[in-house]
């Protein structure tokens, strides 16, 4: 088919968009945080374009494998990406991509920024974070920090956290966040930092404890837990945003039709009520939108490009 007839093609179909199953790939594996976004928003979007929205999980390679197939699928508005910040790291992390971050897709919009939250197994010794920093100094040896993988949210966050204090851990990377979380609470490790998505539950359990929030303010499900400026950390902000995406080339009344089902299921009581559970919210609904995505994705390569070159952290 030439590009011509796809084109009219795709313009003719997207008058009756969406007429089928809309299929959203999640770069990662079901039951982890993005995951949990995914389906959140998958349910009301579904409603109000009156199409079953199913989620596809491809994990692997740090997000990259499901990004990859997402990149390649048909620009038909059936086939979408709801990506992290992974989004904007795995440029500097991989050195082939099968993709390009920034111009193999066509943004929709931002979805919510989801605070980090430096945790720590139910017995280690220090009682806060100035403690926590003091002793990590002084047994950086013996010292392990969890994360899911290489680009991996709790990945990034721990870059972040050994470069601000200027002392490398014994990182101990695991295939997800589960497995990371179940040695922590086993106490086989001792220290993470992860979504607020992942780690709040464990944290109103008493299961683990908690040392700061990535966020200029403090949470409201868990308003007892200092943020990082606060407890002795300066300047340590993250959060791990979510975006949704369509190939490139996907007409733009069907990216219109999208926007508009996703600024409504932020607006969603349910959805609302459920992230305020997770620890998070939606974005507000000037960042819901196609140019506010592009824009913040250019931002964050900007940001993380030079930390992971420093850190000479990468994958094949």
């Amino acid at each position: 088919m030439s590009a011509a007839v796809l084109s009219t093609s795709l313009l003719a179909n997207a008058q009756t968009y969406p007429e089928k199953t809309i299929t959203v790939i999640v770069p990662f594996a079901a039951g982890g945080p993005t995951d949990t976004v995914a389906r959140l928003i998958a349910q009301s979007m579904g409603n109000t374009l009156k199409q079953q929205l199913i989620i596809e999980n491809a994990g692997g390679a740090g997000g990259t494998i499901g990004a990859g197939r997402a990149a390649k699928a048909a620009p038909d508005g059936y086939t979408l990406l709801l990506h992290h910040i992974g989004q904007s790291t795995a440029p500097a992390l991989y050195q082939k991509l099968s993709y390009d971050a920034t111009n193999s897709f066509e943004p929709i919009g931002l979805i919510t920024d989801v605070p980090m939250i430096l945790v720590a197994r139910e017995d280690f010794p220090a009682k806060d974070l100035k403690e926590l920093l003091a002793y990590v100094k002084a047994n950086k040896d013996k010292v392990t920090y969890a994360n899911a993988g290489l680009g991996s949210a709790s990945h990034l966050c721990g870059m972040l956290f050994m470069t601000s204090i200027e002392t490398d851990l014994t990182t101990v990377p695991y295939k997800g966040t589960g497995p990371a979380m179940n040695d922590l609470l086993g106490k086989q490790v001792d220290l993470m930092c992860d979504q607020s998505t992942n780690t709040s539950s464990q944290i109103k359990s008493g299961k683990i404890k908690a040392y700061g929030v990535t966020t200029k303010t403090r949470l409201g499900s868990l308003p007892q837990i200092p943020t990082m400026n606060e407890a002795g950390l300066p300047a340590f902000e993250v959060a791990v945003w979510h975006g949704l995406y369509a190939p490139k080339g996907t007409p733009k009344p069907i990216i219109d039709t999208l926007n508009k089902a996703l600024k409504i299921a932020l607006k969603d009581p349910s959805v609302k009520q459920r992230f305020a559970d997770l620890g998070t919210e939606p974005v507000a609904e000037s960042r819901a939108t196609p140019e506010a995505l592009q824009a913040h994705l250019k931002a964050e390569i900007d940001k993380w490009s030079p930390i992971i070159k420093k850190a000479g952290v990468y994958a094949d």
